[in-house]
């Protein structure tokens, strides 16, 4: 259901389109969007005559919320009193942004959400759909999405498809997938879509809570987008496993197996990475380009980031991947010096390509998921790859911890924050996106040539420039203060009849925050000013 309906949806008799001069405006011109009426009848009629498909379908506009406050990880590991450097150099972690009594999955979605739409000056008629990818849930029944249609109350706009869609942390790239089919869809009708990724991820006392984080970002999709989502080549991996669920509803913790998780993680990595690479070198033969994809194809490469370190290493795994489909890899000189003494894996490799073996010893490649001799390896070989491509991404994950369906899009926007329009011009971003139990997908964005001033990737790149400064914004608070926000919040998330205790002056202004909950669950949210 995820997919992108491409050379099917060539075949419908009514084609949902608009002509260049009649699309809905890019971001290039909002401000005249904003100042236009909501799409007319007679706009939406005309779909149905056009001869054109949507081009260029994908991001349009990005917006990342996440919380006012952290903890430095430095003083977390002097508190929690493990070993220097446990959190700061084994996770690459340095800061965790967490939420206040006062934040709850709703307010970060709807903090996000009016971020977008004013920062990019929106009409709220404007928007067709919006879905949200989330695991937070507060409610069994009522999804946050329908939380987020007291913003369109003024506009009278109740035509808005999607709902929620949960599945760990792959829930935003599932809800990015189902707007992009939207849009390129016959159930189109002209308008945007917004993609809404939220997520509150605490842990109990103990060796994960470092590695939480609490966050949103919301996305525009549409056709003509600086960020053009690749259609036909997306590699999926699902299978059923118990490596991180939350079976205790009254409880905002999770059960985690964290080896197996990492294990997991690193088998749909090769599972994704090897379908992708078939399918967009299936693309090139067709074109008459015969050669094998690797990762030197993509000029950055993002990941859903449970924490740095991991991602460092997955680098390296992609790599290992790259040499195993090697017919001769030169281990001589260049990309791969250094790795003869993994000749054997290849050998092996080789003589039986449906179950990737272990060097030496004729085991599936899984082992090496805990081999510290191919990790090191293939880690050390990479590593100028990483810093190239991966590393600038991790700005805002080093620095506010895993945001869960964020985490992925946050190093997104890490990226795009610290290039110019002309470095990313015409670039490849693969990204990775994977959720526990289990559902991951590598895709692909193509980043627009046309790098102007005043461009729609001039302007997204603009809108997002402010990111550094806003995290530098944010308040410093001591492990203990932490510690006893993290047990007030344990004790207090699931109350009723209940208004949150602390200070609200410390959010951003702009921030939604919940303000009571009354007797029957209900919750009711204010805004602070601007």
């Amino acid at each position: 259901m995820f997919r992108l309906f491409s050379q099917t949806r060539r075949c419908l008799q009514v084609k949902r389109a608009l002509k260049r001069q009649e699309w809905p405006l890019r971001p290039a011109h909002l401000t005249a969007a904003a100042q236009q009426a909501s799409f007319s009848t007679a706009s939406v009629e005309h779909l149905s005559r056009s001869d054109s498909w949507p081009k260029d379908v994908g991001i349009l506009a990005l917006e990342v919320y996440f919380p006012s406050q952290y903890v430095e990880q430095v003083e977390l590991e002097k508190y929690d009193g493990v070993e220097a450097g446990k959190y700061t150099l084994g996770l690459g972690q340095k800061q965790m942004g967490f939420c206040s009594a006062h934040e709850d999955i709703n307010s970060l979605c709807l903090t996000v959400v009016q971020r977008l739409v004013e920062r990019s000056r929106l009409s709220w008629d404007s928007i067709g759909r919006l879905e949200v990818g989330t695991e937070t849930i507060i409610d069994k029944s009522k999804a946050v999405k329908t939380v987020l249609m007291q913003l369109f109350q003024d506009s009278g706009n109740t035509d808005v498809e999607g709902i929620d869609t949960t599945n760990a942390c792959y829930g935003g790239t599932a809800s990015l997938f189902n707007s992009a089919d939207w849009v390129e869809s016959s159930s189109w009708d002209g308008r945007y879509a917004v993609v809404v990724c939220g997520d509150i991820a605490v842990y109990a006392t103990g060796n994960a809570r470092p590695t939480g984080g609490a966050g949103a970002v919301a996305m525009l999709v549409g056709p003509e987008a600086p960020l053009v989502l690749e259609r036909g080549v997306r590699g999926t991996h699902m299978e059923h496993v118990y490596d991180f669920y939350k079976p205790d509803l009254a409880s905002e913790y999770p059960m985690v197996d964290g080896q197996l998780s990492i294990q997991c993680y690193f088998r749909a990595l090769d599972q994704c990475y090897s379908i992708y690479r078939k399918k967009i070198q299936s693309q090139w033969q067709k074109v008459g380009v015969d050669k094998p994809f690797t990762l030197e194809d993509f000029q950055f490469m993002i990941f859903h980031t449970p924490f740095c370190k991991l991602v460092q290493k997955s680098v390296g795994r992609m790599m290992l991947n790259d040499f195993l489909a090697a017919p001769n890899p030169d281990t001589q000189s260049g990309l791969y010096k250094g790795l003869q003494a993994f000749s054997e894996l290849l050998k092996c490799f080789n003589l039986i390509q449906s179950s990737l073996v272990r060097i030496h010893r004729g085991v599936k490649l899984e082992d090496t998921y805990s081999d510290k001799d191919v990790e090191k390896a293939f880690q050390k070989a990479s590593l100028e790859m990483f810093s190239q491509k991966t590393k600038p991404s991790l700005l805002l994950s080093s620095r506010n911890g895993n945001m869960y369906t964020p985490s992925m899009y946050g190093c997104l926007a890490s990226l795009l924050a610290q290039y110019s329009a002309q470095q990313l011009a015409g670039s490849r971003i693969g990204a990775f996106s994977y959720g526990s139990g289990l559902a991951a997908s590598l895709f692909s964005m193509r980043v627009s040539q046309d790098a102007a001033p005043g461009s729609p990737l001039d302007k997204l790149l603009s809108s997002l420039s402010d990111l550094q400064t806003r995290l530098d914004a944010r308040k410093q608070v001591p492990p203990e203060e932490f510690a006893e926000i993290m047990k007030q919040r344990e004790e207090t998330h699931h109350l009723v009849n209940h208004t949150p205790q602390g200070s609200k002056d410390d959010l951003f202004p702009g921030t939604w925050y919940l303000e009571r909950v009354d007797d029957k669950h209900r919750r009711q949210y204010a805004r602070r000013p601007l």
